[in-house]
């Protein structure tokens, strides 16, 4: 609740939890219950797991070696289980983010961050630019953010157009492509 002369938070800071000693089973419920929040690959699943020995060593000690053991078994486990794929992940997020209108480069950047392989990373994006070329996900990305020709006020199309032409730039688009959607025409 907030104090009215002030403006600061009277409630004390809250205290960081103690981290739990992590077991086989523990990490084990850790990753369901995160694989039940959120898709993820193996590589990414890996990183959340070795944060949570990370904290658990520092606090109560043990040995990281071992626990790290139990995450390469574990992840292989959920891999046969089909639980964590990482090929069903790139391919769902490679047309998704194009489908929003993302850049090549960009879906290419976001899923090696991800921690896919890169020949994975090339074959979902062969099949997403197949979908959607890179003109078009250009063109929604410009209509998403007001550039070019889809501006609300067309009277600053021009005195814009370098700020538009490098926003898609930044994007990820090519100069040939952001040009072309720039200076055309509503469609």
């Amino acid at each position: 609740m907030d104090d009215d002369r002030t403006g600061q938070d009277s409630r004390p800071p809250r205290k960081q939890k103690r981290p739990r000693k992590v077991s086989a089973r523990y990490l084990e419920n850790v990753a369901l219950h995160y694989l039940k929040r959120y898709a993820s690959t193996v590589s990414q699943l890996k990183r959340v797991l070795v944060r949570r020995v990370d904290r658990s060593v520092k606090e109560h000690g043990g040995d990281r070696a071992e626990a790290l053991g139990w995450i390469d078994a574990l992840t292989q486990k959920l891999v046969r289980n089909n639980l964590v794929n990482d090929d069903a992940y790139a391919g769902m997020k490679a047309q998704s983010l194009r489908a929003s209108g993302r850049s090549t480069r960009m879906i290419a950047q976001k899923l090696r961050m991800k921690g896919v392989a890169s020949d994975l990373v090339q074959r979902k994006l062969a099949l997403a630019t197949a979908e959607v070329s890179d003109e078009d996900a250009a063109r929604i990305w410009a209509r998403k953010k007001r550039l070019g020709p889809f501006r609300k006020d067309l009277a600053t199309r021009e005195e814009n157009r370098k700020r538009d032409l490098a926003s898609l730039a930044r994007a990820g688009f090519s100069f040939g492509v952001a040009k072309k959607i720039i200076d055309g025409a509503l469609d």
